[in-house]
């Protein structure tokens, strides 16, 4: 008998999800009670940019194995196990993760779930979760104590993020029952033939890895940045200190690239997040470290400005600016925590004329960001600017020709924000470039 699988919150995380799990042969129901984002789905149109992932979404709701629903009920009563994929954004005001739409998921499906139906979390959460999750559930429903908890992290990278589900590095699961372990075995079976790591753990230690990994990750990053800034200050070059450091096979060259630092809607929460719960259970000292890692990784937007800063003459008021990027990272439409962003806001917040190009991310920038200026084509962001900031490392930017793009500016000055530009060709064009940790 195929397993029916809901899931609940079809965001980047769950319609990623929703789709990788009807591709494995499930029959999948996606929960989304956004109307406008509901009517997009069912018609196969994805409410972000995800490579490759609409070709899946169409193709399964046309053999019938996906479909989406505003009734979490129905999803409820019907499926074997509900995945919930509900956001877990940083609280307002305070550092925390904000649980609340999970917790407004449990309610939800409580009074209509399936007979020994298996729930699992796949949200980044903090420490505990799981258990209060339960305890939420058989609060409201008393006697449904044939319903198991799981939890399942999830460890999407955007632009990668199909592959990385059907594909992953390793699966984990957090379990207290035979039972969910059986469950979820049967779930990810393709994923154990393919001979992917299966590791079954507890609660806590499923809750901590995900938010243990992207704080391992931001911290490499972070460290890498704060060699760029020992390189400016020592004359060095941070490109090659970054590729000596990368040949130890105890370090590696991954994460490695200094630049104008992290951001998405994962590693900058995530890390304040783990270090917020680290406090309220005690072990505040142990992740006193990530403060650091979010102050370099902040200064690095700072740096970004100062360097326009100087190449218009030490004053950026009335200075035509060409930001190139808005999304955090390439092959996404993300632009939550963008530092290419930041920037521009802090640019134009010092009187700047900004003007910002990205192949993907413009409707989205535009919601948050309104007051800046924005160029559908290349060119015309480009068009009089007295300086380019270079800051999401789209493949176009770089194999455009710097030679035919010096015709359009008004001063031929770049700042290559992510070090991956050919200085030399740059150079040989006419143009002054700088980049973050080294000279060039």
């Amino acid at each position: 008998m195929t397993i029916k699988i809901s899931v609940i919150g079809t965001g980047y995380l769950g319609a990623t999800h929703a789709a990788a799990m009807a591709e494995l042969g499930y029959d999948v129901v996606g929960v989304e009670v956004n109307p406008e984002r509901l009517e997009a789905l069912r018609e196969g149109r994805l409410p972000f940019y995800e490579p490759g992932l609409d070709d899946v979404v169409l193709e399964n709701i046309g053999n019938g194995r996906l479909r989406f629903t505003d009734d979490a009920a129905s999803a409820a009563a019907w499926a074997d196990v509900q995945f919930l994929c509900v956001g877990t954004p940083q609280q307002d005001g305070s550092k925390k993760a904000d649980t609340s739409y999970l917790e407004a998921a449990i309610d939800a499906l409580a009074p209509h779930i399936k007979q020994n139906a298996l729930i699992v979390g796949k949200s980044t959460v903090p420490v505990g979760t799981t258990a209060l999750l339960r305890e939420r559930f058989l609060q409201a429903v008393p006697d449904r104590h044939d319903v198991v908890f799981a939890w399942n992290p999830e460890f999407l990278r955007e632009g990668f993020a199909l592959e990385d589900t059907l594909h992953p590095d390793r699966v984990v699961i957090g379990v207290e029952s035979a039972e969910a372990e059986h469950r979820l075995r049967q779930v990810y079976a393709p994923m154990i033939t393919e001979g992917i790591p299966f590791l079954v753990t507890d609660f806590p230690t499923a809750e901590i890895v995900k938010v243990a990994a992207n704080s391992f990750l931001a911290t490499k990053i972070s460290f890498i940045n704060a060699m760029a800034e020992v390189c400016e200050a020592a004359g060095g070059d941070v490109t090659l200190l970054a590729e000596a450091l990368g040949y130890d096979t105890r370090i590696g060259p991954r994460f490695l690239q200094a630049g104008v630092g992290f951001g998405g809607g994962c590693l900058p929460k995530d890390i304040r997040a783990f270090a917020a719960r680290a406090e309220e259970i005690g072990a505040g000292k142990a992740l006193e470290f990530l403060g650091n890692v979010d102050d370099i990784n902040l200064r690095r937007r700072d740096r970004v400005v100062d360097l326009a800063r100087e190449a218009v003459g030490g004053n950026l008021a009335g200075k035509r600016v060409t930001v190139l990027g808005a999304a955090f990272k390439p092959d996404s439409d993300d632009i939550r925590d963008s530092p290419s962003l930041a920037v521009a806001v802090l640019i134009k917040d010092e009187g700047g004329v900004v003007t910002v190009h990205d192949p993907k991310a413009i409707p989205n920038a535009q919601r948050v960001q309104p007051d800046l200026n924005y160029a559908e084509h290349v060119a015309d962001a480009l068009r009089g600017a007295e300086v380019v900031l270079h800051l999401t490392e789209w493949r176009e930017y770089r194999s455009d020709d710097p030679a035919e793009l010096k015709s359009l500016v008004a001063n031929p000055a770049i700042i290559d924000g992510r070090n991956v530009l050919d200085a030399e060709l740059w150079k040989d064009a006419g143009w002054t470039i700088q980049a973050l940790g080294r000279t060039v």
